[in-house]
């Protein structure tokens, strides 16, 4: 299975109930993660349970779609829509870019590019 693959499954894991550690998993102990709503990236296993336990509380109900994967051994990037309920119950829906570099067969460094204003402010300090 590819890591682009076992990315999106894990992500699909927590959207559906929550569960963060198959994700944790995929991270080296050294990793950096970081996207728009964070000031300082969030490093390692424990950063990534952090950022994926923010990322799903944010949200009410979520559901994410690809559209688009590129991938190599060693990174891969995701075209993806995102849609459903904030936890305050309003309807949502964006898109962006999530690039993953993963040179030795966990992910070193995940970043996702998107426009958080199509969420509101409900994200401004997520994470």
């Amino acid at each position: 299975m590819s890591k682009a693959s076992e990315f999106i499954e894990a992500l699909c894991r927590i959207e559906e109930s929550g569960d963060v550690e198959p994700m944790a998993r995929l991270f080296a102990p050294d990793a950096e993660l970081r996207n728009p709503t964070i000031a300082r990236p969030l490093r390692g296993q424990d950063g990534a349970r952090d950022f994926w336990r923010s990322y799903r509380k944010t949200f009410g109900e979520v559901r994410s779609e690809f559209r688009c994967i590129a991938s190599s051994d060693r990174a891969s990037l995701l075209e993806w829509k995102s849609h459903g309920t904030l936890s305050s119950g309003a309807v949502f829906s964006y898109d962006g870019v999530s690039v993953i570099e993963h040179p030795a067969g966990l992910i070193t460094r995940f970043r996702a590019y998107f426009d958080p204003r199509a969420l509101g402010f409900q994200l401004e300090h997520a994470a």
